[in-house]
C-alpha cells in the first residue's frame, strides 16, 4: 500500500468517524423502556373509583397546523407547495382545540402530534400553551417524543423536530412509562432521523388499589414496509394481553394510521397505496372491542364514523376512519361518537370520544 493511499484511506475514516459522531449528537436514540415524569399540578387530584363512568377522548391535533395548507406530505408524489403554518393559523388552531376539549370535557384526553422546539411548528412547546388552556381542567398529565432530532437533513424540514404523544388527566397518575414500538428498516443514517413510534402508558390509581392502565399512540403509517406495521400492532395486543390476562382493566386510543374492515375498497384507488387490503388492525379487533367497531365503520351510518380528513386539495371531507379507542373486556361501553360537525377546520384527524363503565369493585 502506498502511502498516499494510506494516507487517503485515515482520511477517509476520519471524515466517516466525524459524520458518525455528528449525527449521533444531532439524533436520539431513546431505550425500549422508559420510566416518565408525571406531573400533578393539583395537591392531591381524585382517585378512580370502581364502576364509576369515565368519559375518554383521543385527538390527532398535527401541531395544530390546521386545515389552510397541502404540505409537501399531503399529496401522493409530494408536490404540496406548502412548508409550515403560520404563527397566526397555529394560534387559532390552539383555541380551536382548547374550545373542544372544554366543551366534551372528557375525564382522560389523548392527544398526538403536539411539537415541541420543532422547526416547521415555529419551535413552540405546544404542549404548555395547550396545558395553560386546561390547567383547571386536568391536574395530572405525562408526555413522551415519538420524533426526535434536533437537525433533520431533509430539503423541506432542514432543522429540528419533536413530536409527542400527551395524555391529561383529571384523576391521579401515579406512574407512566414510554415504551419503544418497532420501527421501519431503514439504513444505519436514515434510521437516526426517522421517527420513532411509541406507547405512551399512564397507570392511574382505583380506591380499591387496583388500576387502570391507559395508553396513547400514533403508529407510524409512513413505514416504507408493512411488516413494520404489523411488528407495531403485535407488540402492542401482546401488551394488552398480559394487562388482560392479569385482569388489569385498559384502554387505548391513538392514531392508528391504519383502515377498519371494508374500507379499503370504498377509498379511492388513488389514495389505497399507505394501505393493506388486509388491515393489520385486524390483530387488534380480532381480540377487542374497538370505537368504532367495524360495524359502525362500514355500516349505514359509516360517514359518522369517518375520523381523518387529508389536506389533499382533491378530498373534500372526511374519507377514511384512522383513529379508535380498544378497551378491556372488563370496561362496559356506554355511548361513543366522532365529533364532525365543529372540528373540520382544526385539524385533519377528528376527535373521537367514549363514555365507559370501569369494572366494578371486586
Amino acid at each position: 500500500m502506498t502511502r498516499l493511499l494510506r494516507i487517503t484511506l485515515l482520511g477517509l475514516l476520519i471524515v466517516a468517524g466525524l459524520l458518525t459522531a455528528l449525527i449521533y449528537s444531532l439524533t436520539w436514540r431513546p431505550a425500549a423502556k422508559e420510566t416518565l415524569a408525571v406531573s400533578c399540578v393539583a395537591p392531591r387530584a381524585p382517585t378512580l373509583l370502581p364502576g364509576q363512568a369515565l368519559k375518554v377522548m383521543t385527538w390527532n391535533v398535527r401541531y395544530l397546523a390546521g386545515k389552510n395548507y397541502v404540505f409537501w406530505y399531503d399529496t401522493a408524489d409530494g408536490s404540496g407547495p406548502d412548508e409550515r403554518p403560520t404563527v397566526e393559523d397555529m394560534a387559532a388552531s390552539l383555541d380551536e382545540v382548547a374550545r373542544v376539549i372544554r366543551d366534551e370535557q372528557p375525564d382522560i384526553l389523548l392527544l398526538q402530534e403536539l411539537d415541541e422546539n420543532a422547526k416547521p411548528s415555529h419551535y413552540q412547546d405546544q404542549f404548555a400553551l395547550l396545558q395553560e388552556r386546561l390547567v383547571d381542567l386536568y391536574p395530572c398529565s405525562a408526555q413522551a417524543f415519538d420524533w426526535k432530532a434536533d437537525f433533520v437533513p431533509d430539503r423541506h424540514i432542514f432543522g429540528s423536530v419533536g413530536r409527542k404523544l400527551a395524555t391529561l388527566s383529571r384523576y391521579q397518575i401515579e406512574h407512566a412509562e414510554r415504551l419503544q414500538l418497532p420501527a421501519p428498516d431503514a439504513n444505519f443514517i436514515s434510521r437516526q432521523f426517522q421517527p420513532k413510534p411509541a406507547l405512551l402508558l399512564t397507570y392511574l390509581p382505583l380506591s380499591d388499589g387496583g388500576q387502570l392502565a391507559v395508553l396513547n399512540t400514533r403508529l407510524d403509517g409512513d413505514a416504507p414496509g408493512r411488516s413494520a406495521v404489523q411488528e407495531q400492532v403485535t407488540a402492542t395486543v401482546k401488551l394488552l394481553d398480559k394487562f388482560e390476562g392479569r385482569g388489569t382493566p385498559w384502554l387505548i386510543g391513538g392514531d392508528f394510521n391504519l383502515l377498519p374492515l371494508g374500507q379499503f375498497l370504498r377509498l379511492d384507488a388513488s389514495k389505497r397505496g399507505r394501505y393493506s387490503p388486509d388491515s393489520e388492525l385486524h390483530l387488534l379487533w380480532d381480540k377487542y372491542p374497538m370505537i368504532p367497531s367495524n360495524s359502525e365503520s362500514s355500516g349505514i351510518d359509516r360517514e359518522k364514523w369517518l375520523t381523518h380528513f387529508p389536506n389533499d386539495p382533491s378530498i373534500n371531507g372526511p374519507d377514511r376512519t384512522l383513529d379508535y379507542l380498544f378497551y378491556s373486556s372488563r370496561i362496559k361501553r356506554i355511548e361513543a361518537k366522532v365529533r364532525q360537525d365543529d372540528t373540520l377546520r382544526i385539524s385533519n384527524h377528528l376527535p373521537v370520544i367514549a363514555r365507559f363503565l370501569l369494572p366494578p369493585a371486586q
